[in-house]
């Protein structure tokens, strides 16, 4: 883990990842305090948004944390500027390929880079385009997912590129022996996100933490497509009456679509704002049944609310366990 500790400045290379509503100062000032290393989920905040997020994160933390900005946001650029003007020590950028001229920018500030890559040939990319770290996440993993499952990722992945750049694993994993299979395999680190949203320093309303406690791996599901005139991003939550409630909204559009009620991007959009709000109604709100309990399969292996540092001191002695038996 020396190498990827190394490279974010922490004590060990554990990132909590970056959960919209829950990865907030609180819980990532918790993180890098803890000894791993805390991302802001910028999410859809507004420059101004993350300006206080960012200085409220900085009054909590004595050690390092990093900011995630969503490729596709609008404002990317001005919130670039934002995290250069708090001298933030780590940039994630997730939702697909930065656009022209943002690794650059975020270099520029001395910041260094850190990217998603879902796929071996666009992680190739962008080792070229500058980045300093990869996290590469399977679709075992909470909130937007791929198609690939993270020990195939790994063990493409991680033979090609793992000398190039500190690569990251993430996705499905609950226990540290998990963590030392990845070491042993060339990761620098792992990425948690599923086992940290529930920790007692979280926000999340008690609602949400009593659900993720209940959850067992298969009750977290992917959204399902029905029609291929309407596409829908796969996003991992628990299934509750909304994911029950998208699957009948998306037939009934594609019913409007064929009766010539709507048009082909009136229907589009649509389906794309069923899920507004729906994250906040259930981390904030607590309405576990009809917002988007968002959570990875390792949901089963969350039994309880406990410390950050907690989760992090018992990760590290499975995986130290399980290092010596070997």
């Amino acid at each position: 883990m020396a190498r990827g500790a190394e490279f974010f400045g922490s004590d060990y290379a554990i990132l909590a990842g970056a959960m919209s509503w829950v990865s907030e100062r609180h819980l990532v000032s918790a993180m890098s305090n803890a000894g791993g290393f805390g991302v802001i989920a910028c999410g859809a905040m507004t420059p101004a948004l993350l300006d206080a997020e960012i200085a409220g994160t900085k009054a909590l933390a004595t050690k390092p944390f990093g900011v995630n900005l969503i490729t596709m946001h609008p404002d990317l650029m001005a919130l670039i500027d934002i995290c250069a003007q708090h001298q933030v020590s780590h940039v994630v950028l997730a939702g697909g390929l930065p656009p022209g001229g943002a690794i650059d920018k975020i270099k520029a500030s001395g910041a260094r880079v850190v990217c998603f890559a879902p796929a071996l040939a666009l992680a190739k990319k962008l080792i070229r385009s500058g980045v300093d770290a990869l996290v590469i996440e399977g679709m075992e993993a909470g909130g937007h997912i791929g198609p690939v499952s993270t020990s195939v990722l790994a063990q493409e992945m991680l033979p090609t590129i793992a000398e190039q750049v500190p690569v990251f694993v993430a996705g499905g994993i609950g226990r540290g022996e998990a963590i030392a299979a990845y070491l042993e395999m060339g990761a620098a680190g792992v990425q948690l996100g599923t086992r940290f949203a529930i920790a007692r320093e979280s926000i999340a309303h008690p609602n949400f933490k009593k659900a993720f406690i209940r959850a067992s791996a298969r009750d977290a599901i992917a959204s399902v497509q029905i029609d291929p005139r309407l596409p829908v991003i796969p996003v991992r939550a628990l299934k509750n009456a909304a994911s029950e409630l998208f699957a009948a909204k998306q037939r009934e559009v594609a019913q409007a679509l064929d009766e010539g009620r709507i048009e082909m991007g009136e229907a589009q959009l649509q389906i794309e704002h069923y899920w507004a709000g729906a994250l906040r109604r259930a981390v904030i709100d607590g309405d576990v049944e009809h917002g988007s309990v968002m959570a990875g399969q390792s949901v089963g292996m969350v039994t309880k609310e406990e410390p950050v540092a907690d989760i992090i001191a018992t990760l590290l002695a499975e995986a130290a366990e399980a290092l010596e038996r070997r």
